[in-house]
């Protein structure tokens, strides 16, 4: 089930180690994607706060919130861009976003596959998304201190399937919030070295969320091919340098 808007922003915008673990996926994110000039950048579930660095130069942003979730005004001090919606009945037109943030939906939600088909409806030709999801065998989904700890965490390959199963090709991944899910003085101050160290680590070991980076796979035609056989040239003046031979 998804959290409370209200948990969501008192974690990311009001404590400490939600806003270390805010600044830890939004790096990660925008070295994947430093920039979306001129595009519509859309996010799903509590995806904002990741949100913020392309609202300069995007064509537009979009922040759809689950009905279960609840919803609140985005950002802070500009236009609301943020949009109370159905989990699996976005109010988007097919094919109109270029790049699609999912966190703190697909793990919550009691529809994934269903979740899966809308993203893959509203991603245009070319469209590009990142599933931002808790690591099964990290620190932060063993916690119910933060929002990482609720839903259904993924190990990196049971997540890259389910996307290739719904029709995306998996681009990049990458790993992120390797600081302990601790409020802790000592450990909040220790979060940015871990940050740096955990970046060399691999992926699949460390680190307490996924970012998958997937592109939108649009299947060839079924059937099996046919070859055009080409129609016999007219035979003009031909017989006159080789005689065709009368039929007996």
């Amino acid at each position: 089930m998804h959290l409370d808007v209200q948990d969501l922003r008192n974690f990311y915008y009001r404590s400490t180690l939600g806003r270390a673990a805010q600044a830890s996926i939004r790096g990660r994110l925008l070295q994947i994607w430093p920039e979306a000039q001129g595009q519509t950048v859309v996010g799903f579930g509590f995806a904002v706060p990741l949100l913020r660095p392309y609202l300069a130069d995007a064509r537009r942003v979009i922040g759809l919130m689950p009905g279960p979730q609840g919803v609140m005004q985005w950002p802070a001090g500009m236009p609301n861009v943020s949009v109370l919606t159905e989990e699996t009945l976005w109010p988007l037109d097919t094919g109109r976003v270029d790049r699609l943030v999912v966190m703190h939906g697909l793990e919550t939600s009691e529809q994934p596959t269903k979740l899966l088909e809308e993203c893959w409806r509203v991603l245009g030709p070319g469209g590009k998304a990142i599933f931002v999801v808790p690591n099964r065998a990290g620190l932060w989904s063993r916690s119910d201190l933060t929002p990482f700890g609720f839903g259904r965490p993924y190990t990196l390959g049971q997540l890259e399937s389910q996307l290739r199963t719904h029709h995306f090709t998996v681009e990049h991944h990458a790993a992120a919030l390797f600081q302990l899910p601790s409020q802790r003085r000592f450990w909040l101050k220790a979060g940015p070295l871990f940050e740096k160290t955990g970046r060399k680590l691999p992926t699949v070991l460390a680190g307490g969320v996924f970012l998958v980076e997937v592109s939108k796979r649009v299947s060839p035609p079924g059937g099996a091919a046919v070859k055009d056989k080409s129609a016999a040239g007219i035979r003009i003046l031909e017989g006159l340098s080789n005689p065709i031979p009368k039929p007996a």
